[in-house]
């Protein structure tokens, strides 16, 4: 399993990060305007990585939901607009 995260990662797009579904391995990317656009719910102060800490369990509840629904990529790409 190369592709597997040991934790999350910034990158320049975001933030690239893995969850698992029916014990496969999934590598995703939550860009960083739907960070930005989540911080501002929050505490528009975070970092990217904060930000994504601070809403991790919502962000890989929707990787999860989207990989269940046959939505795939390489990295899956998390948009704001499956936040709203």
């Amino acid at each position: 399993m190369d592709n597997v995260l040991a934790a999350p990662r910034l990158t320049n797009a975001g933030i690239l990060f893995s969850v698992t579904v029916e014990f496969q391995q999934y590598q995703c990317l939550v860009p960083a305007t739907t960070l930005s656009d989540l911080s501002h719910s929050k505490d528009p102060k975070l970092d990217l990585l904060d930000t994504y800490r601070a809403f991790q369990t919502k962000i890989e509840g929707v990787a999860r939901r989207l990989i269940g629904a046959g939505i795939i990529g390489k990295p899956l790409v998390i948009g704001s607009g499956y936040f709203q």
